[in-house]
């Protein structure tokens, strides 16, 4: 708890950096961009400068540490098989989404123009979203957490606090307010009342099943090569489903998908739940196969 912790006030200490320097950043007249979104990209710009001093005050400045500690022809192929597995369990969910009517085609997609140009965009966003996600919370946070308190803490609350983060998000203020110095802290504040409301419950747990598998799979294979392509693998089918179908609200189902993306929510939960199960069951399984040759031995 106390290692998930300093992660998160650290996460919090950039929002704030972040919420301070919005406004007089938006008042230079430098950027023409929506307040919401400069004061998100100035915090994702505070925790990469801050991340090394981070990692290297908790001992985690080191490869192994980060889930790189293996040759990288390993690990790159490690990330392609990753990728592979990821669009193939995702594509699963979408079929799903589709069969039930609750995501329907585009019908005015253009098919090859979009696999030209938003396919390829998903791929890169997925690989970069991946190996920034997964070196921070399977990397870094797992590692630190296992150390302190053991597996099933650091499996818990490094899924948690991904899930958590996910939420963590200014949003643009309501018509009519302004955007000053007053304007910049409701709009921090909005942060946490955002953050934790019921109709974000089925995404939240949805990525904390996400998180759940992702930190499993780090610890079964040692490193997060594996992870970040299923993360990136993730990330391109939920993007070019997203552009490639419209959410049909008026579907029977449609409360299985939350408003988080339109894709993830109690059905992507129940889905990823089931593997985090059929992957535990496979790792048991292993163990009493081994344990015979380890008494003979």
């Amino acid at each position: 708890m106390r290692t998930t912790l300093i992660f998160f006030l650290y996460l919090l200490a950039c929002l704030i950096l972040a919420a301070l320097l919005t406004y007089p950043v938006l008042a230079s007249g430098w950027i023409d961009q929506p307040p919401h979104r400069v004061m998100s990209r100035l915090a994702q710009l505070f925790i990469l400068l801050g991340l090394w001093p981070l990692l290297r005050s908790l001992r985690l400045a080191e490869r192994t540490a980060l889930g790189y500690g293996i040759p990288w022809p390993a690990w790159r192929r490690a990330v392609a098989l990753g990728w592979l597995q990821g669009v193939l369990i995702l594509l699963v969910l979408a079929a799903a989404l589709i069969a039930l009517e609750i995501r329907v085609p585009d019908a005015d997609l253009e098919l090859w123009p979009f696999l030209a140009k938003k396919a390829l965009q998903a791929l890169i966003g997925g690989l970069l979203i991946g190996v920034l996600e997964e070196t921070f919370f399977r990397g870094a946070l797992y590692t630190a957490i296992r150390r302190h308190d053991g597996v099933r803490a650091a499996v818990i609350w490094s899924a948690l606090l991904y899930a958590l983060v996910h939420f963590m998000k200014p949003g643009a203020l309501p018509a009519g307010v302004v955007f000053d110095w007053a304007g910049a802290g409701e709009m921090f504040l909005r942060v946490f009342g955002d953050t934790f409301q019921w109709r974000h419950l089925d995404s939240f747990v949805a990525l904390v099943m996400v998180g759940i598998f992702l930190a499993l799979v780090r610890e079964r294979t040692g490193h997060i090569g594996w992870g970040i392509g299923l993360h990136a693998g993730w990330v391109f089918v939920i993007q070019v489903t997203r552009r490639a179908t419209d959410d049909n609200p008026q579907a029977t189902l449609a409360f299985l998908v939350g408003d988080y993306d339109g894709v993830i929510g109690w059905l992507a939960a129940i889905w990823i739940g089931l593997l985090i199960v059929l992957m535990l069951f496979a790792a048991r399984v292993r163990q009493r196969v081994r344990r015979p040759t380890d008494i003979a031995d």
